[in-house]
């Protein structure tokens, strides 16, 4: 029951403010066709149709087909522009590649000489005789009995 009575008063009070607001004045014309009631600016409500056949409105449409023109030709410009940036980015890219490839092998190759050394020094290289924990250089038994 309480429910009931609040909802009536909430609809009372709605109704209220509904004939409040229909005492407004509007603002805005009522054959606004602006797209979502939204009101246009001063600047382009004032200005009546152009007579097609005035010597203004030719000129105004000649210098927007210049206009027109110039901003097309712009973009095809810098459309191509970055074209060409494209390839020459994909050249260098390629040029970079192919330079990585040489240099790894020729690491590689520098690489497998370091590690032959390396390896061939550690054969050739005998220990200091007398240290500790060192077997004795081959070919010393021989010489000790002369």
């Amino acid at each position: 029951m309480f429910l009931h009575q609040a909802h009536a008063s909430s609809s009372s009070s709605l109704s209220a403010a509904v004939a409040g607001l229909q005492q407004v004045p509007q603002l805005v014309p009522a054959n606004s066709s602006a797209g979502g009631g939204k009101a246009l600016p001063p600047s382009k409500m004032k200005k009546p149709p152009a007579d097609k056949d005035s010597e203004e409105y030719r000129q105004r449409r000649e210098r927007n087909n210049l206009a027109v023109k110039k901003s097309r030709m712009r973009s095809k410009q810098k459309a191509m522009d970055t074209q060409q940036r494209v390839n020459e980015l994909k050249e260098e890219n390629e040029r970079l590649e192919a330079k990585i490839k040489l240099l790894s092998k020729e690491l590689s190759v520098l690489k497998d000489l370091f590690l032959e050394h390396a390896h061939n020094l550690a054969d050739n290289v005998q220990p200091p005789a007398g240290a500790e924990g060192s077997s004795p250089a081959p070919n010393n038994a021989s010489t000790n009995g002369q």
